[in-house]
């Protein structure tokens, strides 16, 4: 373990899954770490969010040895695995048969993936202390900066460290230690959002997506019970807007068909579209990663591959500086980052607007109803066509 007199070569503020997987690739390279979680074990490996990574964020994982976390789940780029189904018509995506890449993404629920990344960063010897209150960051533009905490005793805690990676989320407190004359935030809110619900129910496929007059909907995986149900709605809506019934009925109706089976209900929110970047993700010693430096949008499904990469270009730039004193990949890691995040942001804003101004025109209106119509079906296998017989 590379030890550099401080109490770790880095902190890492937030146990998702963006800290969790950098303090795992820093502990395989040999550079000591501490990752602080406000929360408890149990609520980290309970929490629901994000549900699917792509080949890239796959890649990633594999290349440092932990492909592990993500095995057992179903593969997720495969375009028979995720139908579309357009006024109720099952349309399948087009797929390329030039692409010679044998990695596949995977529909791994976010919890599921935290909880294999606990257990692998702990079996590695790493630093995870949990219930750290009231974290607060110190001298992030000098040499030496520290995190301060509350532990679960109620004791004030210090750890000095070489670098601070602030990885807890959108509303975490990493980026409040930017001063606000340097940071720019840049968004893009899309004007409706999803209603988004838990069910006790299993997905079969694991994800089906839904464009109609309605508006978008889809059912996506969340495990072998769970699934995640999306219906797009106007944003003054409220969950009590939103009976049970309701949201059965919607989806079927969205579907185009009926939807079995029904089952248990156990959460609800209205959840505005929105893109945010957040520039620059670095500021002295604090390095920004996933949420805490961008959200995109869900219809993507790349929020924890974003997490990945980030975390990969910080743990590389970070062992070229210890092992090297190399400092070149630490002092463009926000550049780098940053034009990754705005090529995925275009893609992602792209798709969503293509996939929500296809149906109910009272957000966008006719026009670009059928552009989006239009693009859509450039991503479609085409329809047969029927023939009629002689």
């Amino acid at each position: 373990m590379i030890r550099t007199g401080k109490d770790a070569t880095v902190v890492i503020v937030g146990g998702g899954v963006a800290g969790l997987a950098l303090g795992t690739f820093l502990l395989r390279s040999g550079i000591g770490c501490t990752v602080l979680e406000k929360h408890s074990r149990a609520y980290v490996e309970q929490r629901q969010r994000a549900g699917s990574l792509d080949a890239d964020g796959v890649r990633v994982l594999r290349e440092w040895g932990i492909g592990e976390v993500v095995e057992g789940y179903g593969h997720g780029d495969s375009g028979s695995g995720m139908p579309l189904l357009i006024d109720g018509v099952r349309r399948q995506w087009r797929t390329g048969d030039d692409d010679a890449d044998d990695v596949d993404g995977a529909y791994c629920p976010q919890q599921v993936l935290v909880r294999n990344l606990i257990k692998v960063f702990l079996r590695d010897g790493g630093d995870l202390r949990f219930e750290a209150a009231d974290v607060s960051l110190h001298g992030i533009d000098t040499e030496h900066p520290e995190v301060r905490y509350r532990d679960s005793a109620g004791a004030t805690k210090t750890v000095g460290c070489d670098f601070v990676a602030g990885s807890d989320g959108y509303r975490g407190v990493s980026r409040t230690a930017v001063p606000a004359d340097v940071l720019t935030c840049s968004a893009h809110e899309f004007g409706y959002a999803w209603l988004s619900v838990m069910a006790e129910v299993p997905a079969d496929p694991l994800a089906v997506l839904a464009v109609h007059e309605r508006g978008f909907a889809a059912q996506i995986t969340r495990g072998p019970d769970a699934s995640r149900l999306y219906l797009q709605c106007p944003l003054t809506d409220t969950v009590e807007q939103w009976p049970d019934e309701r949201v059965w009925s919607e989806l079927e109706a969205r579907f185009g068909q009926p939807v079995a089976p029904r089952g248990p209900i156990t959460s609800k929110q209205v959840v505005p579209l929105r893109a945010v970047v957040f520039s620059p993700m670095s500021y002295g010693r604090l390095h920004l990663l996933g949420d805490a430096a961008h959200l995109i949008p869900p219809m993507s499904a790349q929020g924890m591959t974003l997490a990945l990469h980030d975390a990969d270009v910080f743990a590389r730039a970070v062992v070229q500086q210890v092992e090297k004193h190399d400092s070149t990949l630490l002092d463009t890691y926000s550049d780098t980052c940053l034009t990754h995040t705005w090529r995925r942001q275009a893609s992602a804003v792209w798709m969503t607007e293509t996939m929500h101004d296809s149906g109910d025109t009272s957000y966008a209106g006719e026009f670009r109803k059928q552009i989006a119509r239009k693009n859509l079906e450039t991503m479609l296998e085409p329809l047969p066509v029927h023939r009629p017989s002689r």
